[in-house]
């Protein structure tokens, strides 16, 4: 039988970081969430009934902080394996994930797997953005090159707006929900006049739907690898096969 791997989530409650910490306990494997507190405040229940949901499921809490080293490098200290799932306005304390997995000794046998679910999973590597989304994506690359200069093992994941943020709404930076009477058709990806968030929102829509930056190259062996092609056994759903719900 395969060993299973010792796992920490870091960001483990929240978008997305909560179905890894799900998934990875489902698998079998020793899973562990970095948190502040395991408890929640009385007015988050929806924390309350998660944190509740992981314990049930066997996962172990790691009381800990970013911007505490200490923390970190006992945490890292007990696992193979680092998921950094951390939110947007975190993106640049992930250096300190670095420092922490070099102090442990990590970076001989931990491997690191950065996520690109903040801004909606563009490869950073391979994106061609306007402001103010540019400097945004700009942290992620230089979080990459840190990685790798550390010497980490890592594996990047792009996710590449799997999380269901445009579909249901058409694309529509503004909408709340399916819209019933008109669509916006993006232009030139001019949003520097446009208030926060809104432009930021439409400059990553302009790199999705008029660059095309994630269909606009291939996918090769050197950088990297399909994720139907590490799980064929998946059932995928199409864009095509989505859509066709709203006729």
């Amino acid at each position: 039988m395969v060993e299973k791997s010792k796992i920490l989530i870091i960001g483990g409650t929240g978008y997305i970081g909560k179905f890894i910490v799900a998934a990875s306990a489902r698998s079998g494997h020793p899973t562990f969430a970095l948190v502040r507190s395991t408890t929640a405040p009385a007015d988050q229940p929806a924390k309350a009934k998660l944190l509740h949901d992981f314990q049930a499921a066997g996962v172990t809490f790691l009381r800990g902080d970013l911007h505490d080293p200490d923390s970190l490098v006992r945490a890292i200290q007990q696992v193979d394996v680092v998921i950094s799932a951390v939110g947007s306005q975190q993106l640049k304390d992930q250096t300190k994930i670095i420092d922490a997995i070099k102090d442990a000794g990590g970076h001989i046998k931990v491997r690191l797997f950065l996520l690109s679910s903040s801004y909606f999973g563009n490869d950073a590597d391979r994106i061609h953005v306007v402001e103010p989304a540019k400097s945004m994506y700009a942290i992620k690359v230089q979080i990459r090159r840190s990685v790798q200069a550390a010497g980490i093992p890592y594996t990047y994941v792009s996710c590449n707006c799997f999380a269901g943020c445009f579909l249901p709404k058409l694309a529509q930076a503004e909408a709340s929900g399916l819209p019933t009477d008109k669509v916006v058709i993006l232009g030139e990806g001019n949003t520097k006049e446009l208030p926060m968030p809104l432009s930021i929102r439409l400059a990553i829509s302009h790199s999705f739907f008029v660059n095309g930056d994630q269909t606009n190259f291939e996918i090769e062996p050197s950088f990297g690898v399909e994720a139907s092609v590490l799980y064929p056994d998946v059932k995928y759903t199409t864009v095509d096969e989505y859509l066709d719900r709203f006729l």
